[in-house]
């Protein structure tokens, strides 16, 4: 029985040593990052009331949330997805605040499924939201800033994939399609799954051209060319209004000097159905799924009492750190702890030495001196041994 409590339930792993003090200096480029844009910390408990993610929130699914009851019989979930949480908070606080709010947290979400392909279900988010501001401007800063806090991490090859639900939503709009069905057309395309798009799409009657719109979606993907041919498929004003907010995007990203790294994909749509007009996603090679997920979502705050148009991302740890690795770039753990040996008849002497060190900022730590001691008598090895503080 005792060996089997040193093992971890399935999708959740310690983390200690080496690569904890990685992962902390990661963290700590990419706070500082998202610091210098004016983003303030936030922190918002680890579970919520379960309607904070229920469906009509349109976040994770129900079936995908770790649910357990508290003694009052309230249904509680272990947060699945930081944005209603700070949605949530933005509203009970910030409720009559009428200046653009920057939020910026830390910290883990569970997702309880059995099918994530060797992915974790507790997993370490670190992420920015903007609160009150519609404008492209601020879609702009949000995607630059993405860009910034990657490059701070480590990560040269990445690209960030850029595209608007609300070109997708005016086609739906167009070929009159339910709720429910443009919801199942929505997976089908973000999967690239042409042939269920188009038996879906033909089980409920849409007809030329637009069942061919639809479907095209899935390939408008690259450089401007996708938008201006996006743009000639349709005279939807929703669909053109999306194109036009994307254009516009594309110049101020070259103005913050960093569209080399955005493309487009209109076929890009989130399964948080909260999402009303941007979203996007970065990637970066070694790694399969998005190191960054984000995306405008002006409706969702209403649900909570304030009406404020919003936009933000999360960043994943733990896929930044397997990218940092895979692509081989180096991240320096902080400086190792020096030992100062110590016996009975010294103890004062090496104490004031242990505390000079910490004073200059070393981390230092006192061992008693023992024959059997493999630390301290490696420390009395003679100069030149190879030995490192």
């Amino acid at each position: 029985m005792g060996r089997e409590l040193l093992h971890t339930p399935e999708g959740v792993r310690d983390l200690y040593g080496t690569e904890y003090l990685r992962r902390q200096e990661v963290e700590t480029r990419l706070h500082e990052s998202i610091r210098l844009f004016g983003y303030r910390d936030i922190q918002t408990p680890t579970f919520e009331f379960f309607d904070v993610f229920s469906r009509e929130t349109g976040t994770t699914p129900d079936r995908e949330l770790y649910r357990f009851f508290d003694k009052e019989g309230n249904t509680l979930v272990l947060r699945p997805d930081f944005t209603p949480s700070i949605a949530r908070c933005a509203a009970k606080y910030f409720g009559e605040e009428r200046i653009p709010l920057r939020f910026s947290y830390l910290g883990s979400t569970f997702i309880n499924t059995s099918s994530l392909q060797g992915k974790l279900k507790e997993s370490t988010q670190m992420g920015a939201e903007l609160i009150g501001d519609p404008s492209v401007e601020a879609d702009a800063e949000i995607i630059s800033l993405v860009v910034k806090s990657l490059q701070s991490a480590g990560l040269k090859r990445f690209q960030v994939s850029v595209g608007d639900v609300e070109y997708f939503k005016g086609l739906c709009e167009e070929a009159g399609l339910k709720e429910e069905t443009e919801t199942e057309l929505r997976v089908f395309i973000s999967g690239k799954n042409y042939f269920a798009a188009r038996e879906l799409l033909l089980e409920n009657g849409v007809a030329e051209p637009c069942t061919g719109s639809l479907l095209k979606i899935a390939e408008l993907f690259g450089s401007m060319d996708s938008l201006w041919e996006a743009r000639a498929m349709t005279d939807n004003p929703r669909s053109l209004a999306a194109i036009d907010r994307l254009e516009r995007l594309r110049q101020l990203l070259e103005v913050y000097g960093v569209s080399e790294f955005v493309s487009f994909d209109l076929g890009l749509l989130s399964r948080y159905k909260y999402y009303t007009g941007l979203v996007f996603r970065a990637y970066t090679y070694g790694v399969g799924d998005a190191v960054v997920k984000g995306g405008r979502y002006d409706h969702l705050l209403h649900r909570f009492g304030k009406d404020a148009p919003a936009i933000g991302f999360c960043m994943v740890i733990d896929n930044i750190l397997e990218a940092l690795s895979r692509q081989k770039v180096e991240v320096p753990a902080p400086a190792c702890v020096r030992t100062v040996c110590y016996a009975p008849g010294n103890f004062a002497e090496k104490l004031a030495e242990a505390e000079r060190l910490r004073a200059e900022g070393h981390a230092a730590v006192l061992v008693r001196s023992a024959e059997d001691s493999p630390v301290c008598r490696s420390r009395q090895e003679p100069a030149g041994s190879g030995q490192k503080e």
